[in-house]
């Protein structure tokens, strides 16, 4: 004990500006067999004190009502995100996408598809910054209020207050300025390698991975780039229903 502390009082000597606020952290849950909600490590457990949601537990149970979230990372377009949308719109299925600057201005028929389905429109940040690198609350909030003054300015109307860190990496700062700006972080229960458009599972692998992993309140990560996603979307819907499942918005989860 008197070893960890003396090397705490020597970390604190050498770096006066060292904060355990400040120390990036990469998200992650640990998933659970048996269609169980995953559990948050220790070491995150306070990051639910900063208006920081990654599942329903009011909907923990499989007897429960059934409920999933969708949430889409959208940086670009490449053909396969409004393949998704319309099968959201199809379905009348509502999903929340994070997106960036270049989708907003490139993409303005499919956001406006978007937005006329019913889907959420959620900050992702301006230019997919690493957050955890900002050292000012200023700068912090510049670069969620650029995102927000593009989308106002193109698309009349002003963006969700739901807000993910690109590549999930964050600090507890992060976490509290943006609960001070009037943002929701959210993150997620499931995600999987679907990233990589040079390294696409298989449709049918993939598939079994993320209804393998549903659970109840579940948060779900896809990026709506994956051509793989694009071809399993409409059939883990249907199955999601055929399960009982019905699709909630960001709005219920936060402010259940």
């Amino acid at each position: 004990m008197k070893k960890i502390c003396f090397l705490l009082a020597s970390l604190i000597l050498a770096f006066p500006f060292f904060s355990f606020s400040s120390y990036a952290t990469s998200w992650y849950c640990k998933r659970e067999k048996n269609h169980i909600q995953p559990t948050l490590g220790s070491d995150l457990a306070y990051s639910e004190k900063y208006d920081l949601y990654w599942c329903d537990k009011n909907h923990k149970s499989m007897d429960d009502e059934r409920v999933i979230y969708l949430t889409f990372d959208a940086g670009y377009e490449n053909g396969n995100v409004e393949k998704i949308v319309d099968i959201l719109n199809e379905e009348n299925v509502k999903g929340a996408f994070f997106v960036l600057d270049n989708f907003l201005i490139k993409n303005e028929a499919l956001v406006n598809k978007m937005i006329s389905g019913g889907h959420t429109i959620a900050n992702h940040t301006f230019k997919h910054t690493d957050m955890t690198k900002i050292k000012s609350k200023d700068e912090f909030e510049n670069e969620l209020r650029l995102l927000e003054n593009l989308y106002e300015k193109i698309y009349g109307e002003k963006i969700s207050k739901f807000y993910r860190p690109p590549e999930g990496k964050f600090n507890e700062e992060n976490l509290k300025w943006a609960s001070e700006l009037g943002y929701k972080t959210v993150m997620w229960s499931f995600a999987y390698d679907d990233w990589d458009n040079n390294r696409q599972s298989n449709p049918e692998a993939a598939k079994k991975k993320i209804l393998d992993n549903i659970h109840n309140g579940e948060v779900m990560l896809l990026h709506p780039t994956s051509k793989t996603n694009a071809e399993i979307i409409k059939d883990v819907i249907v199955e999601l229903k055929k399960q009982g499942f019905r699709f909630g918005t960001l709005e219920e989860l936060c402010n259940s």
